[in-house]
């Protein structure tokens, strides 16, 4: 399935009062002309949260980047200064990928004073929502300090976020957004929406920058559970982009900031609604985009994951077997379309009365759906006539109340979620590549342990496209001896969680789903390269 646009049926067009007002009226009407996308945002800085207390935790969730000095050559000579700071340094090990931190790149602009015994770097990490910098940071400057001849260690966090993986495939209003995360259950009142808003508040408190799209349009709710100072998108009519609401620095878009309450129309048309509304909004650059998807497995669910790359989902459920049941249709959805369910939230568990626990509406749905579907993480939310009313009265309940047990299940549920995403997009990031030295291509595709190799030519014969293949007779167009043996790819990108873009040297761009690779004859006997066989 590629990375569709979908079809515009209805779009949404805007009307401004003065733009420096910051007072905006929309109005939803049928427009001959759809809006232009082609536009360039510049990010707005994001209002640090200090709402969410930063939680320690034993995981890390970084994804591999070249390191900025030659760790080689600098880590082997062990004599240099530089290279006994390399090696102090690569005692680290990211716990989640099992890679120690020069490896995956973290240690920037190494400075080192040998005269004074000064030694300064900066530790740059892929997020700014890591909640072990700060362990980082200190076992850093330990094992620098530990030098016999060094004095004083200098420590530099900062965090350079990870680009969107497959940016080049996105509408312009999305190229900019690291991990597009959707919180869903096919079922309506199970909590959805309360778990998506918490989780994106979670995520700003813990340092990311994070926006929310609710994408329930027959019945929004992002604009009662959250109060913003202007409840009112705007257009920039320059670019004829939507500029999102903002409450306590997390961007927000909804149609009930549309001015128009609830809708009432036909699938194809809200399809086109929230493909507007999603796409052309200034989100700028975002570590996460949490999109509250609506109940259901139907057009509007299927649009917005052809529209966006979904890094992963959350499921959320309630202990009833009626609520599994729509449950597990929405994980095979999800399943099918390849988006990876990293956690199952169960909200509604239990409450706590007379010094014992109750469960009104029984037990075993959550866990169920980890059990029948591997999904790798359950959380249970308590009853709490607090998470409700919070949720009425405009104020998140990890904002009004941070140290509670809803915001301790929320920081593990947002640690979660930033570890796993970060897991995805390295697994995804090095699933297909090019070993130039064998001249063969290596997968390794998600969640698999196995890894193998396979022979260019075999894959670029193996299209399956209208270019190689009669769509309607299936009789194949692209001939065994039209491919060179020595053909080799020019690039390979991801496409989604599903398949590669790779670009041949003939200027073809083939689309290879990693089913379609796990079927292809592979290689056996594999020269070694001669760095190997040195």
């Amino acid at each position: 399935m590629q990375l569709l646009h979908a079809p515009s049926w209805s779009h949404l067009t805007f009307q401004t009062t003065n733009r420096n007002s910051r007072a905006g009226l929309l109005s939803l009407e049928k427009c001959l002309q759809p809006p232009t996308a082609n536009c360039f945002f510049q990010p707005q800085k994001l209002e640090r949260s200090i709402w969410v207390s930063h939680k320690r935790s034993n995981f890390s969730f970084f994804a591999a980047k070249a390191t900025s000095v030659d760790v080689g050559s600098s880590a082997a000579s062990t004599g240099t200064a530089e290279g006994d700071v390399l090696k102090a340094l690569s005692q680290i090990i990211d716990p989640d990928f099992g890679t120690d931190i020069v490896s995956c790149g973290f240690v920037k602009d190494l400075l080192i004073d040998e005269a004074s015994g000064e030694v300064s770097f900066c530790l740059e990490l892929t997020t700014p929502a890591c909640p072990i910098k700060d362990m980082f940071e200190q076992q850093a400057n330990e094992v620098v300090a530990r030098l016999p001849w060094v004095k004083k260690v200098n420590v530099t966090m900062s965090a350079q976020p990870a680009k969107p993986i497959f940016a080049g495939e996105l509408p312009a209003g999305l190229q900019r957004i690291s991990n597009i995360v959707a919180v869903s259950s096919c079922k309506g009142g199970v909590g959805k929406s309360t778990v998506a808003v918490n989780l994106a508040y979670t995520l700003a408190g813990m340092g990311a920058r994070v926006g929310v799209f609710d994408a329930d349009v027959y019945g929004p709710s992002l604009p009662t559970m959250v109060s913003p100072e202007n409840r009112l998108l705007e257009m920039n009519p320059e670019k004829r982009t939507i500029i999102p609401t903002d409450y306590l620095g997390v961007k927000l878009v909804s149609f009930g900031f549309a001015g128009q309450g609830r809708a009432i129309m036909r699938g194809p048309m809200v399809s086109g609604v929230i493909d507007q509304l999603l796409t052309t909004s200034e989100w700028g650059e975002l570590d996460y985009l949490v999109i509250d998807m609506p109940p259901g497995t139907g057009d509007i669910q299927l649009t917005l994951c052809q529209v966006v790359p979904l890094t992963a989902a959350v499921i959320v459920t309630t202990p009833q077997k009626l609520a599994f049941i729509d449950v597990a249709k929405g994980v095979r959805m999800f399943s099918k379309l390849k988006v990876p369910c990293v956690a199952v939230v169960e909200n509604m568990c239990h409450f706590d009365a007379d010094g014992k626990r109750y469960y009104p509406f029984g037990r075993g749905s959550g866990s169920q759906v980890v059990q029948q579907f591997g999904i790798p993480h359950l959380f249970d939310l308590p009853i709490r006539p607090t998470l409700s009313a919070s949720g009425d009265s405009g104020t998140p309940e990890v904002v009004a109340d941070p140290q509670g047990e809803v915001a301790k299940t929320f920081q593990d549920l947002g640690v979660c979620v930033v570890r796993q995403c970060a897991k995805i997009r390295q697994q995804v990031s090095t699933a297909v590549t090019y070993d130039k030295s064998i001249k063969a291509i290596r997968v390794k595709v998600p969640d698999s342990e196995e890894e193998f190799l396979l022979h260019p030519a075999t894959v670029r014969r193996n299209d399956r496209s209208a270019q190689s293949v009669d769509e309607w007779t299936g009789e194949q167009k692209l001939q065994y001896s039209d491919i060179p043996e020595d053909i080799e790819p020019e690039e390979i990108r991801p496409m989604g969680n599903y398949a590669v873009s790779i670009t041949w040297p003939d200027g073809f761009s083939q689309i290879a789903p990693y089913d379609q690779l796990q079927m292809i004859e592979r290689l056996v006997d594999v020269p070694q390269s001669p760095a190997v066989q040195a």
